[in-house]
């Protein structure tokens, strides 16, 4: 493992190690566009160079290995006048997009103009133009103007997707990134090319003007789209959520995510969730609070005692397990629990890359807790139960990423057949609400209000903690287990989001308050 100093610190790398990777280690600021950690190296935007002692010229740092006893520097002024003079030929054909570009605000090109430049050009040629708002396929939009050609998005085609789709056509100041004819920007990964793009030359077409970045906040918790259990940042703010972005972990999913783990971010925002608990009986529906449904719940519950069911679905925490499991094992005396899992025929699929068949974050976890508490039960049990009328009491802890639930609705109409039905659950159901007979909803908070563990396919226990609240009347799957054991909980100042902590005013107040006129849009045209 060679030693070598940068800007004056010593460092030791792996054998092979570039300047870059020793640069990233030490975080030490380097100009660069083309290099990105997770694909090959390019060596064309000729930005990081650096000085090498014993080198007559500035050095790439992407494409040079270092050696034992090099001695480099990145901070003299006469390099970072090579850099500006680099950054001015990148900004030749660029256009003055910043104001409407919705990279703005995270752009590696803003980042380095501040930096290394800030100048007054040179160049008196008119500007190149080239293709804008090119539609790529369903995902991703094109703005040729702003690229600068690191060519990161076709590396991540050819090496990470193997999909191919992208390529540089033409030549010198007419080149341009495109796909190949008859071919669409088309994959499982395709939105990867948008978070590596380090200009707003490639646009994700449904965050596209929906929100500046500097609204948002951001949040670091795991994908609960599958059981690969992708490291990810939620970005928010008091809208609720915006999108979901991958983060490095090279145990889980390097720096990559699907595009499918992107889009779960739309089903915890407030316009498809549970909002207040619902009791529905002969007489009528009543809304009451969470915590108001499961204490009238739970004496009926009581009333069940050991003939009480449960229905567990794999996209809660090993916490939230433990504690409603310990609760029917422990005071309702009933080991009649069920895993309710929906993908039973594509438990082992894997497309090589990320995506797994298992479409919860959580079933080992859940296999785990039922096995510790001794629970070994048959699915053909409860159907048969259900079908005879014998079930006084259905507890069901219902998934919050329905969509990969295809046996929803007639799951719901056979859990109908309970004499009571308790569901818990993040999101409000029509085909829940139109059943007749005795049905109580409560709401649950989804994946990232609260804090827990989540344990991927592999057997890896990964703890994450709340990003935010958008439902504060939600409970988690602790709390209402609580509640049904006819015990209290004491709700804490995580349960609340902050701004109605400081303000002690009602959500829909503080939200009018404090919107502001371009913070969001709901309507906006199309491409």
């Amino acid at each position: 493992m060679p030693k070598c100093t940068i800007n004056g610190k010593e460092i030791e790398v792996k054998a092979g190690a570039t300047i870059m990777e020793a640069m990233y280690q030490l975080k030490e600021p380097i100009a660069h566009y083309c290099y990105h950690p997770g694909l090959s190296v390019a060596g064309v935007c000729r930005l990081c160079i650096v000085d090498i002692e014993g080198q007559p010229r500035p050095q790439i740092a992407c494409n040079t290995q270092v050696t034992e006893g090099m001695k480099v520097s990145n901070t003299s002024e006469k390099l970072k006048d090579g850099i500006k003079w680099v950054l001015d030929f990148h900004l030749i054909n660029h256009p003055l997009d910043c104001p409407i570009c919705d990279q703005a605000g995270e752009c590696g090109l803003q980042d380095q103009y501040m930096q290394y430049g800030k100048y007054d050009p040179e160049m008196a040629e008119k500007k190149v133009k080239k293709h804008k708002v090119v539609d790529l396929g369903p995902t991703v939009v094109l703005d040729s103007e702003r690229c600068i050609l690191c060519s990161r998005c076709v590396r991540f085609t050819e090496e990470v997707s193997k999909t191919n789709e992208l390529g540089i056509f033409n030549r010198g100041d007419r080149s341009e990134i495109g796909t190949a004819d008859g071919k669409l920007l088309d994959n499982k990964y395709s939105l990867n090319t948008v978070d590596i793009c380090p200009v707003g030359a490639l646009t994700s077409k449904d965050f596209r003007f929906r929100q500046r970045v500097w609204y948002l906040k951001d949040s670091e918790t795991v994908c609960n789209g599958c059981s690969t259990g992708c490291n990810v940042k939620v970005y928010f703010n008091k809208e609720g959520l915006f999108r979901v972005k991958p983060v490095q972990n090279d145990q889980v999913n390097g720096h990559w995510m699907c595009d499918e783990g992107r889009n779960t971010y739309k089903f915890v925002n407030s316009e498809v969730r549970l909002l207040k608990g619902r009791v529905s009986t002969s007489s009528g529906v009543e809304e009451k609070t969470a915590g108001a449904v499961a204490k009238q719940a739970s004496s009926m519950l009581k009333s069940a005692g050991s003939d009480a069911v449960l229905v567990l679905s794999g996209q809660f925490t090993v916490e939230e397990y433990e504690s409603i499991v310990s609760k029917f094992v422990n005071d309702f005396k009933s080991k009649k629990i069920y895993h309710w899992n929906n993908n039973k025929n594509q438990m082992n699929d894997f497309d090589g890359l990320l995506i797994r068949g298992d479409k919860n974050p959580n079933t080992k976890g859940l296999l785990k807790v039922l096995e510790k508490h001794g629970i070994s039960t048959s699915w053909s049990d409860l159907e048969s139960a259900l079908k005879a009328g014998s079930v006084k009491a259905l507890v069901v802890a219902a998934p919050e990423n329905e969509e990969v639930y295809a046996d929803l609705p007639q799951n719901i109409q056979m859990f109908s057949k309970a004499q009571n039905l308790i569901w818990l659950s993040t999101r409000k159901n029509q085909a829940l609400s139109d059943l007749k007979g005795n049905v109580y909803q409560i709401p649950m908070k989804s994946y990232i209000e609260k804090s827990g563990t989540f344990i991927n396919h592999a057997g890896l226990e990964q703890k994450f903690k709340r990003a935010t609240t958008i439902v504060s009347e939600a409970l988690t799957l602790s709390e209402a287990a609580d509640l049904l054991a006819g015990q209290e909980f004491k709700m804490s100042s995580t349960q609340i989001p902050n701004v109605l902590v400081e303000e002690k005013r009602r959500p829909d107040q503080v939200m009018l308050e404090h919107r502001k006129k371009n913070e969001f849009v709901f309507r906006r045209g199309t491409l």
